[in-house]
């Protein structure tokens, strides 16, 4: 094989593996315990407005049945959103049918709530369901979830494990794949979790990992996302990170991350990039 074959295969592979946001649409991706009303008015002015279709899944939960009764629509009606639909299956049958869907079809929001992330997977990954969520970026839309409900946005899906929650890579780690080459933990500094995304990208060097502390999310927009929220996010990253000499750092509200340059920039006078950390060593 010739140098330049071996270099273009490279290349290629390394194209392949980009982490990459959705073509069109924007991601809203909360860490849980989703408390703080600038995030949900983020997601409902992504939407199109308070009056805008906004659908509900929590699927997550381990309640059998969910209606329009369902307490997690609070907060929402607190921060103005007036056209509310909960859609609710744990029948793959179910979720591939258009009868089910045709919220969906209608929505320019879709958020999902907490709880396990493998029963969303196991509801409707790879069905007409998920195929209808990927028209809502299509077409513009915004897509979010919150806890369970962020990690199951990304292609790899950490804490997939359906016996155990703390196993960062389960039984179960295909996500919905709106983030494509990323994983997404949560509940991090709260959870003591800050340290365990270190593991899938040791074992997994293609993937971008990101952990976020509750109450806090990123808007993710075409290649590019900003934090919002109370807390931090961290980026996990094996391959070379602009400006930082660790395998992780911290991002406060208003740092922005490039997932194509793996460039984190802090905005003051100027965007100026952030620092790494390392990880103790044993």
């Amino acid at each position: 094989m010739t140098n330049v074959a071996i270099i273009l295969l490279l290349v290629g592979a390394s194209l392949s593996a980009q982490t990459t946001g959705p073509e069109k649409g924007t991601l809203v991706i909360v860490g849980g315990n989703l408390q703080d009303p600038a995030i949900v008015k983020r997601f409902i002015d992504l939407a199109g407005g308070p009056g805008a279709p906004i659908v509900i899944i929590p699927t997550a939960g381990d309640a059998d049945e969910y209606d329009q009764y369902y307490s997690g629509l609070k907060a929402w009606r607190e921060n103005g959103a007036t056209n509310l639909t909960v859609m609710h299956t744990r029948d793959r049958k179910v979720a591939d049918t258009e009868a089910f869907v045709k919220p969906i079809r209608a929505a320019r929001g879709v958020f999902f709530a907490g709880g396990r992330q493998w029963r969303l997977a196991d509801s409707y990954l790879n069905t007409l369901t998920h195929k209808a969520l990927n028209d809502v970026l299509a077409r513009g839309g915004v897509i979010g979830g919150s806890s369970a409900g962020a990690s199951i946005l990304t292609s790899f899906m950490v804490r997939g494990d359906t016996k155990n929650n703390e196993k960062m890579i389960g039984d179960h780690t295909v996500g919905l794949g709106f983030l494509k080459n990323a994983a997404v933990d949560q509940h991090l500094l709260r959870r003591n979790r800050q340290f365990d995304m270190l593991e899938v990208i040791d074992k997994h060097p293609e993937l971008l990992g990101i952990g976020l502390d509750e109450n806090t999310a990123i808007v993710v927009d075409g290649d590019q996302f900003d934090v919002i929220g109370q807390s931090y996010a961290v980026v996990y990253s094996n391959q070379p990170v602009a400006g930082a000499s660790g395998r992780f750092y911290f991002m406060a509200a208003g740092d922005r991350f490039d997932m194509k340059t793996r460039k984190a920039t802090r905005q003051g006078n100027e965007w100026r990039p952030l620092m790494g950390v390392r990880p103790p060593q044993n």
